[in-house]
């Protein structure tokens, strides 16, 4: 069994895999498809995509006590094509693996600072926030890959991860990504 600094890198790596997956889907997808308007929370795969980065920007740094706060959200669609989010989402997921490497017991209850949209800063634990950015993605990534069935493009297998009997499923895509299978579980 891994222990809870352990999980939350294995976490922060299929994050990366599931992100990788999904947009190395969209990439296929034209511009047109890419930016048209869908039934989502958000209005298109182009917005919900960009709203995961900017989101794991934010929260990432609250974590690492950047200071940015919520001008992440200055511009709200910083990529406008599924190449350009491919590079930003690789980056943020690799900030977020290597925070979650770095994790220590005493660091997972550590108070975060988080700025809210009411204006108000709200203290919460390191724990929690990956906890809460972690469901973030995986609720968003779902509705991209819904919006994906009403396209030419085939959504991805997003659940092929965890298991030890999954990882021929996974192999070729922690290959591209430069994540070992030994790279996963750390503990």
């Amino acid at each position: 069994m891994a222990s809870t600094t352990g999980y939350f890198g294995e976490l922060a790596r299929n994050n990366a895999w599931s992100n990788y997956r999904l947009l190395k889907a969209c990439v296929q997808l034209t511009q047109a498809a890419f930016t048209a308007p869908r039934t989502g929370f958000f209005p298109s795969i182009q917005t919900t995509l960009n709203h995961i980065l900017t989101v794991d920007w934010f929260y990432l740094d609250a974590l690492e006590e950047g200071g940015l706060g919520r001008s992440v959200y200055d511009n709200e669609i910083p990529c406008t094509t599924a190449k350009e989010l491919i590079a930003a989402q690789r980056l943020a997921d690799q900030c977020l693996i290597d925070f979650c490497d770095a994790l220590t017991e005493a660091r997972l209850s550590k108070p975060v600072k988080l700025l809210r949209d009411d204006g108000n800063t709200y203290i919460d634990r390191t724990d929690r926030v990956l906890t809460h950015l972690f469901v973030h993605q995986i609720h968003h990534r779902g509705q991209v890959h819904a919006m994906l069935s009403g396209t030419t493009v085939k959504p991805p297998q997003l659940d092929e991860f965890m298991l030890a009997t999954d990882a021929p499923l996974r192999a070729t895509d922690l290959q591209e990504l430069g994540i070992g299978e030994s790279d996963m579980w750390q503990s």
